[in-house]
């Protein structure tokens, strides 16, 4: 029985620098030398497709290979289970996720990695008034637990004032590491949609153009947040935000096409009564040249028509014969108007391609989503700037189907969950949404966070769908978490005192976490999704929870005697074989449960003549 430390790539989360090293190895395996990159080799495989010049295109800030690292540092974070704050635990397929978003990314990184099909994240903007993480390059878990008060007297939080002499390069610090893990967890055809202002929309595209390749860049949205002109402005007013977009793989994004409005329909009509419906008249002239679409066309009056100067017939004589004969070609009501082709209603897509311009109308507005928190909250909205509902969900109309995973790690007053429970609602398709939000403290009488407002924002929103709709059975609920230090003690020896430090580091876990806290870290750095079915049986005296159907059995009982061993090994291989799950378990064990090494080696040994052979202590 292997026993788990630490130190272990078990118990830590995604080592991305590994990883992305494993990929160039697999591509360019003469680049290594002595388990080392040669970069004249890798040059020299990748010929003059290298940048070598001092004067490079690019953005550059003072951190950024700082923030560039702190990506790729792995987290010494948990997430701690809270049934008690959440809706539907044991049924649910949402996360609500209370904690710095870098950390939960990190965390998130070898369960969700691949699988998320949508992003959308509203960060701050960088006004000068709103709040910046202030990330800590040692330890970011320390610097978070002591924002939130959690250790030492607590960081002020406060927001990124012009006067620090580096206004930008705070915010780039800030939001680069998180796009930068945020781009491991899109599906090959998932998107990620930012709404920012022209504070730092130009840095924004620089930095995304670097993390996901310019390439796949995909529009600008430009969303009409006001409906009303700012009279106070002091040059002139501001009307509007920006969605940027951005592709993991451009090539591989669907995206749905809108519904014609009325106004377009009605384009469509059938003056002639022709058989195959409603139709509009399309020119038959075109600017492209061609040199085959210069002829003369006579008219039922004996009237020729000829393509207007430095155009042309967008067919030849010939296809225009063809539409001749099949009534395609309309003359007017007088049979003497210039040609023009019908373009019938029911041959057409119905859907149009989307444009880059909402206006408030189409994706809601600032008061608009003031309103709608204020009706939730009983006529007092906890928070200052939150985005339409509507917003939201048009991206999802655009981008997503079936029972996509969706994203957001700055969820503010909770306006994605809403669009996503919404969604569900109406249109019966199951978005498993995640949010991420910061305890970040804010002067309110009830809701200490906007953590809290988010989770209570949540709670109200499914309350309100569900007696809105009392035959929908569908997913409402959330599971929330709450970033922790990890369950698994680092040795930190006192020098002074050894031997104490021994005594105290005989257990390894830490005496205040719960069952449940230990189960779920486990899941996390197993790469387990956090809702994954759990079931719990109780075996010779000792709970045992069976995650996935049997993928991964852990029993963390505190003590495990000598004569429990055996019942214990053999219930738990007796119900292994009923569940039958596809591929290798594997078992887990608190290691400090064992009274002898004895007893460890004979529950490891019974296990594994019943064929499991991965079986590992904590």
């Amino acid at each position: 029985m292997k026993k788990l430390t630490a130190g272990d790539p078990e118990t830590q989360t995604a080592d991305l620098i590994a990883q992305n090293i494993a990929r160039l190895k697999e591509l360019f395996p003469e680049a290594f030398a002595e388990g080392k990159i040669d970069f004249d080799v890798l040059k020299q495989t990748l010929g003059g497709a290298v940048e070598e010049r001092e004067e490079k295109f690019g953005l550059h800030w003072h951190g950024k290979r700082r923030a560039r690292q702190l990506a790729l540092t792995p987290s010494t974070g948990t997430l701690r289970p809270c049934p008690e704050e959440s809706v539907d635990w044991e049924t649910t397929q949402n996360l609500m996720i209370e904690g710095d978003n870098l950390e939960v990314l990190k965390l998130l990184q070898k369960s969700y990695a691949g699988k998320v099909k949508l992003i959308y994240i509203d960060p701050p903007y960088n006004t000068g008034k709103d709040f910046v993480y202030p990330d800590n390059f040692q330890d970011n878990i320390r610097n978070y637990l002591e924002i939130t008060g959690q250790v030492g007297d607590g960081q002020k939080t406060t927001s990124n004032v012009e006067v620090s002499g580096r206004f930008h390069t705070n915010w780039l610090n800030m939001i680069y590491p998180r796009l930068k893990l945020a781009r491991n967890l899109l599906r090959d055809d998932g998107i990620l949609c930012i709404s920012i202002d022209d504070t730092e929309e130009a840095n924004l595209r620089k930095v995304c153009d670097e993390i996901f390749g310019e390439e796949n860049h995909v529009a600008n949205i430009v969303w009409q947040k006001r409906y009303v002109s700012n009279v106070t402005a002091k040059w002139l007013s501001d009307m509007h935000d920006f969605v940027v977009l951005y592709a993991r793989n451009r090539d591989q994004l669907k995206v749905a096409t809108w519904e014609r409005s009325d106004e377009q329909l009605e384009a469509y009509r059938n003056p002639d009564n022709d058989p195959r419906g409603n139709w509009r008249a399309q020119d038959l002239s075109a600017g492209k040249p061609y040199s085959a679409g210069q002829f003369t066309i006579e008219g039922p009056t004996g009237l020729q028509f000829n393509p207007p100067p430095n155009r042309y017939w967008r067919c030849n004589r010939e296809q225009f014969d063809k539409w001749i004969a099949d009534g395609r070609i309309w003359w007017g009501v007088n049979k003497d108007a210039r040609p023009m082709l019908k373009s019938f209603l029911a041959e057409v897509e119905r859907g149009i391609t989307p444009n880059t311009w909402w206006d408030y109308n189409f994706a809601g507005h600032n008061k608009e989503a003031t309103l709608e928190l204020k009706e939730l909250f009983s006529g007092s909205a906890p928070f200052d700037t939150p985005k339409p509902v509507k917003l939201v969900r048009r991206l999802f109309e655009l981008f997503c189907s079936g029972d996509d995973i969706v994203l957001d790690f700055f969820a503010g007053s909770g306006t994605f969950g809403h669009a996503a429970i919404e969604v569900f609602v109406a249109a019966n398709t199951s978005l498993r949404h995640i949010s991420v939000q910061l305890p970040e403290p804010i002067d309110h009488p009830q809701y200490g966070t906007i953590a809290e407002v988010t989770k209570e924002r949540l709670r109200l929103a499914g309350k309100k769908l569900r007696e809105q709709n009392p035959l929908f059975q569908g997913d409402l609920g959330f599971r929330v978490f709450k970033l922790a230090s990890s369950n698994i003690r680092e040795w930190e020896p006192d020098r002074a005192n050894l031997a104490r430090t021994l005594e105290e580091h005989a257990v390894h876990l830490r005496e205040d976490r719960t069952e449940a806290d230990i189960l779920f870290e486990v899941l996390l750095k197993l790469g387990l999704d956090l809702t994954v079915p759990i079931e719990t049986k109780t075996i010779a005296g000792k709970t045992v929870h069976s995650v996935g159907a049997g993928s991964l059995l852990v029993c963390l009982a505190k003590t495990i005697a000598a004569r429990d061993v055996e019942p214990l090994a053999l219930g738990i291989a007796e119900w292994h074989k009923i569940q039958n799950p596809t591929g290798e378990s594997t078992l887990v064990f608190r290691d400090s449960a064992f009274a002898d090494d004895v007893s460890k080696t004979n529950l490891t040994a019974i296990l594994q003549q019943h064929g499991l052979d991965n079986v590992r202590s904590l």
